[in-house]
């Protein structure tokens, strides 16, 4: 997709990380932007600093991805202010406990899945027709290394939830083609943003309550960068940290090897 033609662009979990580094960069590109988030405060604060109340070009929406009557509000209203959408980044999630799957809390595994995996389809059910409609657009999914190899305990919530973000867009960039409409799944690894504290305003466990951020050369607006040269380019796979191919191509050996074995 060419970004100079874009029109509104709307970003789930925006209001901080990943997603507020996307929505920075399309401000800057000239994109008006609907940034949606669960935290009203941090929602308020970011529209604030940006000095972008009443200027109509980055506007926010208070959103819990997992709440579909919420989601039919959000499409009504930001495309009232700003024309239809034909950025989507479906990119709010959270992080997993750490615990082995045979001492998760059930509601801890529903509460990672409902965020991470059914929030992604709720975002593609309130606008995947509205952007068939206008035969153009893109959408991003934000799934993580850990949706391509995920073998190491504790993230027996976590991986599945991004394998299946993953598998969504890879049968949805299928589905949007004769429409003209690109798809992207983003993964990226360590990336320096406040997921912790996010999991845990929201009754989130992680392993380590005394961590709010996360620790990372690689910030918000790097990403933010990378996944914008995707979307020009009309990448599948939008891949952050190449380092983390080599567990990726193991992943895949030990496949063929069983396979091969018979």
């Amino acid at each position: 997709m060419d970004l100079t033609q874009a029109k509104h662009a709307f970003i789930t979990g925006g209001a901080s990380g990943i997603g507020l580094g996307l929505a920075d960069a399309l401000a800057a590109r000239g994109v008006p932007v609907t940034i949606a988030d669960i935290d009203a405060a941090e929602l308020e604060s970011v529209v604030a600093s940006r000095g972008a109340k009443g200027s109509g070009r980055l506007r926010g929406q208070l959103l819990d991805v997992r709440d579909r009557e919420s989601w039919a509000l959000a499409k009504s209203e930001a495309e009232a202010a700003l024309g239809p959408v034909d950025l989507l980044f479906n990119n709010a999630g959270i992080m997993p406990d750490g615990k082995e799957l045979s001492d998760m809390p059930p509601e801890s595994f529903d509460r990672v899945i409902a965020i991470n995996l059914t929030g992604v389809f709720n975002g593609i059910s309130a606008f995947g027709s509205g952007f068939r409609a206008l035969g153009k657009g893109h959408i991003v999914n934000t799934a993580s290394m850990s949706g391509m190899a995920a073998a190491h305990a504790g993230l027996g919530s976590y991986g599945p939830s991004k394998f299946a973000v993953v598998a969504m867009s890879e049968v949805l960039r299928d589905e949007m083609a004769p429409y003209g409409v690109g798809v992207s799944v983003l993964c990226p690894g360590y990336t320096a943003t406040n997921l912790p504290r996010s999991t845990k305003r929201i009754g989130g466990a992680i392993v380590d309550a005394s961590i709010d951020v996360l620790e990372s050369e690689v910030k918000p607006h790097h990403v933010a960068e990378m996944v914008l040269r995707g979307i020009a380019a009309n990448r599948l796979y939008i891949i952050t940290h190449p380092e983390r191919m080599a567990a990726v191509e193991q992943r895949f050996a030990n496949i063929r090897a069983d396979c091969d074995a018979g």
